[in-house]
């Protein structure tokens, strides 16, 4: 099957719940990149957070980033990680894009708080072979370049400062307070509809 190649940028991420944060990184990726599409992929099981707490069922994350992702152009919820199973690690998803698209170039789009924590990747030498970084940096940052890898091919994007934790979205909802305009409406409704964070969880 014939295709034209595309520039795509990949946000992963628990996305328990999504928020505002994530698609204001993704949209403005995708404008100063010039990006085909962003995916936003829904992690299966995040190997940095299993222990630390209780992740929502990956299925029902999915379900809240498809509802938001309806009405967004070129901004799609991918459930790749998802129908892969086992622990999500970015260095298998974009083996798998790359493989299923070759001529594709990718972009993985990660926050500068996690850009500090890129040495730590699993198979993080593997990932700045197959793509490039797309460094979301919130005015104030104290990110430094310097961290990363030398030769690692990056760029930084500066978006609002919005200081949203998906930790106190979800206790906002145990303690019945509202989401608005800090989560999609979109997502809210699913969430009630789900009955999602009802009760309070361990960050």
């Amino acid at each position: 099957m014939n295709y034209e190649p595309e520039k795509i940028g990949i946000l992963g991420g628990t996305f328990d719940p999504i928020h505002i944060g994530h698609l204001v990184a993704a949209v403005n990726a995708k404008a100063a990149k010039q990006l085909d599409r962003v995916l936003l992929v829904v992690s299966n099981l995040p190997w940095q957070k299993i222990p630390n707490r209780h992740i929502t069922k990956a299925e029902q994350r999915y379900e809240l980033v498809s509802a938001v992702c309806e009405d967004i152009d070129g901004i799609e919820a991918s459930r790749i990680e998802i129908d892969r199973g086992g622990l999500s690690y970015t260095a298998d998803t974009l083996e798998y894009l790359k493989k299923t698209m070759p001529d594709n170039k990718l972009f993985v789009i990660i926050g500068s708080d996690v850009a500090c924590e890129f040495n730590s990747w699993e198979r993080g030498e593997r990932v700045r072979e197959l793509a490039e970084l797309i460094i979301v940096s919130r005015p104030g940052s104290n990110f430094d370049l310097d961290t990363l890898p030398p030769g690692l091919p990056v760029s930084v994007v500066n978006v609002p400062l919005l200081d949203i934790s998906s930790t106190d979205l979800r206790e906002r909802v145990a303690k019945k307070r509202p989401l608005d305009y800090l989560v999609p409406s979109a997502a809210i409704e699913c969430i009630e509809k789900l009955g999602l964070y009802t009760k309070d969880e361990d960050s």
